[in-house]
């Protein structure tokens, strides 16, 4: 809530087999898979071009740890509540176009995506409206006059963001080595920017400005280096078609926009600023495994897209891919519960310390959240959208309802109950739609198996605890986290050992 392919023969908890040789059809789409099959160049994206993006989501964790340390919780708060107001609500703007465009087989591609750039750009000037007349409310809201002139700068990216559209081309034809390059150019020029201007003094406009720069300089290398002309296409069919796509998704996003700005307003009238600076602190941690996911999903949604009629093939992309994932994410999460002490005493300072009962829930959260975190690119792909709206919707009622009285019993802490109580209303309702969609599929049981690793490294970890003596020290602190790292390799190898192989098998061999 925080944040938030390859052929069957076996149950989802199996070892699924997968028949190397079977070139995969691409469903009239043509994709240059360079001499393999899209089994073996989707596998290859995820593992090889995917790195890229796991070495940016270690830099977004990293930009958000050095901020916090650099900055007050005052000053993080201001900016939590600007991502909150102004950057929830330009979720608003997205209602699926790119997802569409990638999911569409048009005869003409270069028409295609100028109708769909052409469809981002009135969204993206529908949404700055209400937006900009948003700003003074917002301010008055929080009593922070500033938050004005700040969302003003802030906004700008709206129109950055939409100009760097020429990506999804690349996204498209699943030529992921450019992609991730020229993707890759926003966040760098955002870091050194941010962490320079905050080493300089700049308080919250050091992270506004550090956001404004990445997004423009990635928006004019997008469009120097776009395969199509940018041409104004207005095609009534185009948006019939995706409005009836993008309709739900709209809904879906607006429970998100919901559920953020009811959590921080509460926070902060309850708790105060640096309160909501916490919670922005919490979201930017744990969000490093939604940027990973990012990095599968955005490597396999083309390839779910070419085969989105072959049920079989969708089921085996989903196991092995979530399979993947959770090695990882499962992993990462409780140790973000685990450590949260630590982070805070070690790493961020002790001004932190109220946050700590917030990580240690909402890490356990992102843990869980991984179960299953492509689902919706599976019914986007075959242009079901209406589950993903009722799962978001559900998901934000529950945590609103069990979070916000919670708040004002037990602080951040009980806020945190309640977004266990939406991710686990999330949790059932996937569970339910991917049984419909893969007859037998059973996600607790798909998830049992990539947490087991997990446990004998946690147990390790809280067994030293027990043992250990005298005054906690980062030396302790650093000892256990390899112990953690290093039990959980292990146990991974041991339970997953024949994914990997095979994984392994397409990256190096080309004719598989």
């Amino acid at each position: 809530m925080l944040a938030k392919v390859l052929h069957t023969t076996k149950d989802a908890g199996g070892a699924l087999g997968a028949s190397p040789a079977e070139a995969i059809p691409a469903a009239g789409r043509s994709i240059d898979t360079r001499g393999s099959t899209l089994r073996s160049f989707a596998a290859r994206g995820v593992l090889l071009n995917g790195a890229f993006d796991v070495g940016l989501a270690l830099l977004g964790l990293a930009r958000g740890v050095i901020l916090a340390a650099l900055l007050a919780p005052s000053v993080y708060g201001v900016w939590g509540i600007l991502v909150v107001s102004l950057g929830v609500l330009a979720r608003l703007k997205y209602v699926g176009i790119s997802d569409k465009y990638i999911q569409q087989d048009e005869s003409d591609q270069e028409a295609a995506f100028q109708s769909a750039f052409t469809l981002e750009l009135v969204m993206t000037a529908a949404a700055l409206v209400p937006m900009v007349a948003a700003l003074p409310l917002i301010a008055l809201i929080y009593g922070h006059w500033v938050l004005v002139v700040l969302g003003l700068v802030v906004l700008t990216t709206l129109v950055a963001d939409a100009l760097q559209a020429p990506l999804w081309i690349y996204y498209r034809e699943m030529h992921f080595a450019r992609q991730r390059l020229l993707g890759a150019i926003e966040p760098v020029i955002g870091f050194v920017v941010a962490v320079s201007l905050a080493i300089a003094g700049l308080g919250y406009w050091a992270l506004a400005i550090g956001v404004v720069a990445g997004a423009w300089v990635g928006a004019a290398v997008a469009i120097a280096t776009c395969p199509f002309r940018l041409k104004w296409r207005y095609d009534r069919s185009a948006l019939r078609m995706y409005a009836s796509f993008s309709g739900p998704i709209f809904v879906a996003t607006a429970s998100g926009v919901v559920l953020a700005n009811g959590a921080v307003i509460a926070t902060n009238a309850h708790l105060g600023l640096a309160a909501v600076g916490v919670f922005a602190l919490a979201a930017n941690i744990t969000a490093l495994t939604t940027r990973l996911d990012g990095m599968i999903s955005g490597t396999l949604y083309p390839a779910i897209c070419a085969m989105q009629d072959r049920v079989d093939l969708l089921r085996e992309s989903f196991v092995k891919s979530n399979r993947l994932a959770l090695m990882w994410g499962v992993p990462f999460g409780v140790a973000v519960s685990l450590f949260a002490g630590d982070l805070v005493r070690f790493i961020v300072g002790e001004r932190w310390h109220a946050g700590i009962g917030l990580l240690e829930i909402t890490g356990v959260i992102a843990a869980a959240s991984q179960i299953g975190f492509n689902w919706d690119d599976y019914f986007m792909a075959r242009s079901k959208t209406v589950p993903i709206a009722v799962v978001n919707v559900a998901a934000a009622i529950a945590t609103l309802a069990v979070g916000l009285p919670l708040l004002f019993v037990d602080g951040l802490t009980g806020l945190a109950v309640g977004l266990a109580a939406g991710t686990t209303t999330d949790l059932a309702l996937r569970a339910w739609y991917l049984s419909r969609l893969f007859e037998g599929f059973a996600l607790v049981r798909h998830a049992l198996r990539a947490i087991l690793p997990t446990v004998p490294a946690a147990a390790a970890v809280l067994l030293i605890r027990v043992l250990e003596s005298g005054q906690r020290t980062a030396a302790m602190a650093a000892a256990e986290l390899a112990v953690y790292a290093l039990v959980t390799m292990l146990a991974t190898w041991a339970l997953e050992r024949p994914l990997l192989r095979e994984v392994a098998g397409y990256v190096l061999s080309r004719s598989r």
